[in-house]
């Protein structure tokens, strides 16, 4: 199991009295694409936050790259490797895009230099000395996406990076996860967006309620569509 990014059993989590995850199982080898689909308040987010122990209470357990992390704080567990991409973005407004890339600090070796980022993130150079309010939301998201892979981190957790984003910046950020997939990179998607994700990823958990309660592998998308219809409302 060595080469396994990720492995998440019987994970529940709370906010505040809330119980949001009841129990969520999935797994993500070293090098994959996966999505959680599902609809808004299924829980997709909330995943991702809490391998992340950024919920008020957490069970079960989650192994980053063969580590327990379920007990860990946020820092250690980000110092794994893990790169998080909030779907609010989080850019510091009166930063410039470029200072906002460098401001994170290095948590694995092997993190892109500039140059490699403004090859995949051209409008990033072309902005460079903007300053974060002046971005366009796809350049945001860029910008978001750009900054975790300065830091190292090999696991990305992506949060509706296509929502509320032109169709020429969603095939654009399509083009982005394809290649981090080709240079190695492991990838977690929260995805609203189907069309987007299905091309891209090796499989899909459906969420419900708090529980993954379908797997969708590449290959059976055709003829599990209609069950994914039902589930997701598309």
């Amino acid at each position: 199991m060595s080469n396994m990014a990720l492995v998440v059993k019987n994970l529940e989590s709370w906010y505040g009295e809330s119980h949001i995850l009841h129990g969520v199982n999935f797994a993500v080898r070293d090098g994959e694409v996966v999505t959680l689909l599902g609809r808004n308040g299924a829980g997709r987010s909330t995943i991702l936050k809490t391998i992340l122990g950024l919920t008020s209470k957490r069970a079960g357990s989650v192994e980053v790259y063969g580590n327990q992390t379920i007990a860990m704080p946020t820092y250690k567990i980000a110092r794994l490797g893990v790169g998080f991409c909030p779907e609010e973005r989080g850019i510091f407004a009166s930063l410039s895009a470029e200072e906002n890339l460098l401001l994170l600090p290095e948590i694995a070796p092997g993190g892109m230099g500039l140059d490699e980022i403004y090859e995949m993130f051209p409008n990033l150079y072309e902005r460079r000395n903007s300053p974060g309010t002046r971005l366009s939301g796809g350049e945001q998201q860029m910008l978001a996406m750009a900054r975790i892979l300065r830091t190292g981190a090999k696991l990305l957790l992506l949060d509706e990076i296509t929502e509320g984003l032109a169709p020429v910046i969603v095939q654009k950020l399509g083009e982005v996860v394809t290649s981090l997939r080709n240079k190695g990179f492991t990838i977690v998607l929260v995805e609203q967006n189907f069309r987007f994700a299905a091309p891209l990823a090796d499989r899909h958990y459906v969420v419900e309620h708090g529980n993954v309660v379908e797997v969708v592998n590449q290959n059976e998308l055709t003829e599990k569509a209609s069950l994914l219809n039902e589930y997701l409302g598309v």
